[in-house]
């Protein structure tokens, strides 16, 4: 029999759990590499921050607020993922203005944060 490692996650923001729709990724990585090559060959690479992020849809269901999506800034965000993996995105906040789907009962969130742990 098989392993599940994909389907059922949750999301939670300070403990508060949202229904989450789809499209959910987690990044928790806060580097980046890119390769560096010239007219001679390969270089190495050039390894610059990235800003860790847990992005997905939620439905807009009562108790969801754009208002409250809006104003999100230092909290903890807690991904459950189906495979028994937990992340956690610490200091974190929301990226950009929120829009409301209605043909589809669904806003798009990310939020960024400081640092993001697999606990």
């Amino acid at each position: 029999m098989g392993q599940r490692f994909a389907g059922v996650a949750y999301v939670k923001v300070n403990g508060k759990q949202y229904d989450l729709r789809g499209s959910f990724v987690v990044s928790p990585s806060d580097t980046k590499r890119e390769g560096v090559a010239g007219q001679d060959g390969v270089h190495g690479f050039i390894e610059t921050p990235r800003v860790p992020f847990i992005k997905g849809d939620l439905s807009t269901t009562a108790g969801l607020t754009v208002a409250e999506l809006d104003a999100m800034v230092d909290e903890t965000v807690t991904a459950e993922l189906a495979n028994g993996k937990n992340y956690v995105l610490r200091g974190a906040w929301t990226v950009s203005a929120h829009e409301i789907s209605t043909g589809d009962g669904k806003v798009a969130v990310e939020w960024q944060g400081l640092s993001c742990d697999e606990i």
